[in-house]
């Protein structure tokens, strides 16, 4: 009886033991666990924001750049691009705009015309896969007009009308009456200022984008020659920056000449410093209203205050642009542009990042 009871003492005392050497390790390894299970569970309310959120005008079209001069390919199908228009559907976005249906000999459709003028045959038809995406995602697609590149050599944006006469009257042809999504079109021609041309160039292929689609709304997307309009210069700012007054007068002149078959003026927004966002916008408010056009604002997503051409955005910066837009009343906001400056599928790591800072701005599942 004796002994079985100090064997019984003896096993006790060697498991307490061996339960004081182990436990100071498992009590770290449980201090560890809680503290991971906490990080996760509070993931969503790690960024903090000492600002008031869901304050700014939300992004809800964007342009397809697929034909461009200065930013990479991607070098995405269909796989890719379907989802991206996920991606896109999941913040909002309603419309999507072809930046330019070709540039110079490189093209987004098999386009006759332009083909038996020495372009480039495209491995698919770009054009006709946006729409289809468009329509499954109930999306409005606008069609971006061709751009020769001659204006940007000799300043003359008449020089786009005659090429745009037969790709108007073409795309119309083999997509406008199929497609649901077709919405509207897009005047690809960039300008800031009174352009050589530049009146009767958007007053005349306006024109013929809504005659042939029978009234189908027209856009026009210029940018505001401010003090980061540098032109890859090399400098990040220039001494010789319109001010508000000269750009009021001298967009008053063009809405005018433009206005009856243009429909909406998107700014780009980022050739001008964060605190001029108030003054060029209500400007540009009070102009669009005068000529009864739709004020939109083109909230670029890529940093134009670094050295480095180009790179998506910081936070802050589309925040607080986007918030001058709801101050100043603006219609509609689109960017420039979601798949390579927001995408979470982007090339560039950070757009991903923006993008769940915008979802989290937003309230944004």
């Amino acid at each position: 009886m004796e002994t079985n009871s100090r064997r019984r003492f003896l096993k006790k005392a060697a498991l307490t033991g061996a339960s004081a050497l182990v436990a100071p390790g498992l009590l770290a390894i449980e201090e560890r666990e809680k503290t991971s299970s906490f990080s996760v569970k509070n993931e969503a309310d790690s960024n903090r924001f000492i600002i008031s959120k869901d304050n700014g005008l939300k992004i809800t079209g964007t342009f397809l750049d697929e034909i461009s001069h200065d930013i990479p390919h991607q070098n995405w199908g269909e796989k890719e691009w379907e989802q991206d228009f996920r991606n896109m559907k999941n913040i909002g976005i309603d419309t999507v705009i072809m930046i330019r249906s070709g540039y110079r000999k490189f093209i987004t459709y098999p386009s006759k015309y332009l083909l038996d003028k020495g372009c480039y045959m495209p491995s698919i038809d770009l054009v006709d896969m946006y729409l289809r995406l468009a329509e499954k995602y109930q999306m409005k697609f606008y069609f971006g007009l061709y751009d020769s590149g001659k204006y940007w050599d000799i300043g003359d944006l008449s020089w786009e009308i005659e090429d745009n006469k037969y790709v108007i009257d073409e795309v119309w042809k083999l997509y406008g009456e199929r497609y649901k999504s077709f919405g509207g079109w897009y005047i690809s021609g960039e300008i800031s200022r009174k352009t050589k041309g530049a009146i009767d160039a958007f007053r005349t292929m306006g024109k013929q984008c809504k005659d042939v689609s029978a009234g189908l709304p027209t856009f026009i997307s210029p940018w505001i020659d401010g003090k980061k309009a540098v032109m890859g210069t090399g400098k990040l700012t220039k001494e010789d920056a319109v001010s508000v007054q000269e750009h009021e007068r001298e967009w008053n002149e063009i809405f005018d000449g433009i206005h009856e078959v243009v429909d909406a003026c998107a700014f780009q927004d980022g050739h001008i410093d964060y605190d001029e966002l108030d003054a060029f916008f209500a400007v540009n408010k009070k102009l669009a209203d005068k000529y009864g056009m739709k004020c939109w604002t083109n909230a670029e997503t890529f940093d134009r205050d670094m050295p480095i051409n180009f790179l998506p955005i910081k936070f802050d910066k589309l925040r607080m642009k986007l918030e001058a837009a709801k101050r100043a009343g603006y219609d509609k906001a689109i960017t420039f542009e979601f798949s390579h400056f927001m995408s979470p599928q982007s090339a560039y790591l950070q757009a991903g990042h923006l993008y769940n800072r915008y979802k989290e701005y937003f309230n944004i599942k």
